[in-house]
């Protein structure tokens, strides 16, 4: 067995990406291509029917382990002799079907390798994005009661890691929920410009216009694309926008989700314990602190989203350098990228609906660090109501801010002697009867629940796209 089992990547270890990317994955993903085009042109009459049918069948036998006709892990031994594994497969193919008295007259005829092999993997992609959007399903769901459930929790916002206004959680939650549905809905556009990929060996198609003519070469890849599920489109043998827009949409989910895990990292450590991780039986152990319950989930997560951008870097690199009617190892450098790209996307989006779908809320930790705050926190506010109407300006009222945070005097009562020892105005007399209000976080909290309904109102709306 060749699979790719995740010892070392326990983010994506027994998830669904983890099978739908295996060696095994990418050889019946192959093999269904090849069935696909010779059931193609055994219906436009191209070529005998029991050839397509002999094809086929190789490919069901493969999905059965116990009749499996080809051997992932001899395949990939055989690879480096053709640069790619299709061009040993096609051997093999051939060998088998001579050895069962079939004909092989529907394989690969009209094809190239990088046909086949990029067909395949628009498959396989197509696979996992499907187990990307489930869980992004369920992230979102999550995220969407959090928003709603929160609109009015109050907490501390932070810029620059430092407590800068008051805000609601439920803007927080919203926040992570935009950026999650936009990233998905980044990698749903992509697939849609993913088209089959059928140029023959130099994209031009020749052979299979030499060999079918030009309208029936052309309803014939029409035909293909659609028994695939596939959108039809223009040779992309070297302008690799179409992969290129998909890694570049998984490296999208993936930064999405680790702005998420980020935060409920921080959110969650003892000293803000503004949340925790679910602790569920087995996870989150220490194997030398048994007092410790690890945010595991978030860990990963973020683990994952790290890795990301160098993958990306990768596929930019070989998108800008894939010469020619045929890249010189720009494509080959592709697979593996894109494959990890794929399977840390997948098991970071199922880490992720775990992770916000358990999620625990403190919001009496969230006051009370609002609270530890002060009143230096509506300090932006202050100024623009009462900077004008102190003696100094707004300079005294920096310097107001800056005595109460050396001396621990609350600033209300350092504004209130200021107000009460200047001449009284009916201005004055008005702000200090308002400086109570002027310094509850309540009223400082902006569009905070408009952008909150904005965000869960576009995400109903994406939500049902999605299930279409």
């Amino acid at each position: 067995m060749t699979g790719q089992y995740g010892l070392l990547s326990p983010l994506w270890a027994g998830t669904a990406a983890a099978a739908d990317t295996s060696d095994e994955a990418v050889l019946l993903a192959l093999l269904q291509v090849e069935a696909a085009w010779a059931e193609t042109l055994a219906v436009a009459g191209a070529v005998p029917e029991s050839s397509a049918a002999a094809i086929r069948t190789l490919w069901r036998r493969q999905q059965e382990s116990s009749t499996a006709p080809f051997d992932a892990q001899v395949l990939a031994a055989a690879a480096p002799g053709g640069g790619n594994p299709v061009i040993p497969l096609v051997k093999l193919m051939r060998q088998t079907l001579a050895s069962e008295g079939c004909s092989d007259s529907a394989l690969h005829r009209g094809a190239t390798s990088q046909d086949i092999l990029d067909t395949a993997l628009r498959l396989v992609i197509g696979q996992v994005s499907k187990d990307i959007s489930r869980h992004a399903v369920r992230i979102c769901d999550a995220l969407a009661a959090l928003a709603d459930d929160h609109r009015h929790t109050l907490c501390v916002a932070r810029s620059l890691t430092q407590h800068a206004l008051p805000t609601t959680f439920g803007l927080r939650a919203a926040g992570w929920l935009d950026g999650v549905q936009q990233a998905i809905g980044a990698l749903h556009t992509s697939l849609d410009s993913m088209p089959l990929q059928w140029g023959g060996a130099v994209g031009t198609r020749a052979a299979l216009v030499d060999w079918q003519g030009s309208e029936d070469a052309h309803q014939l890849i029409l035909d293909l694309a659609t028994r695939l599920g596939l959108p039809a489109g223009r040779p992309w043998h070297s302008q690799r926008q179409p992969a290129l827009r998909v890694a570049s949409s998984l490296a999208g989910v993936l930064a999405a989700l680790g702005k998420l895990a980020g935060d409920v990292l921080l959110l969650q450590r003892p000293e803000i314990g503004e949340l925790r991780e679910s602790a569920a039986p087995g996870r989150g152990g220490s194997s030398a602190m048994p007092h410790k319950q690890n945010p595991v989930q978030s860990v990963l997560i973020r683990s994952a989203a790290n890795a990301a951008p160098n993958l990306l870097a990768t596929m930019y690199a070989a998108a800008s350098s894939a010469q020619d009617e045929r890249p010189d190892g720009a494509w080959h450098a592709e697979w593996p990228a894109l494959a990890e790209l794929l399977r840390l996307a997948a098991g970071a989006s199922q880490r992720a609906a775990d992770l916000v779908s358990g999620l625990e809320t403190f919001p009496e930790q969230m006051q009370k660090n609002l609270q530890s705050a002060g009143d230096v926190l509506l300090s932006e506010r202050l100024a623009l109501r009462l900077g004008p109407l102190l003696p100094g300006g707004s300079k005294a009222l920096q310097t107001a801010v800056e005595q109460s945070v050396s001396s621990d005097l609350p600033l209300r009562e350092i504004l209130a002697d200021l107000l009460r020892s200047a001449e009284p105005t009916g201005e004055r007399e008005e702000a200090l009867e308002e400086l109570d209000g002027l310094l509850d976080p309540a009223g400082y909290l902006g569009h905070a629940e408009d952008l909150t309904d904005s965000v869960l109102a576009d995400y109903q709306q994406n939500r049902s796209a999605w299930n279409e």
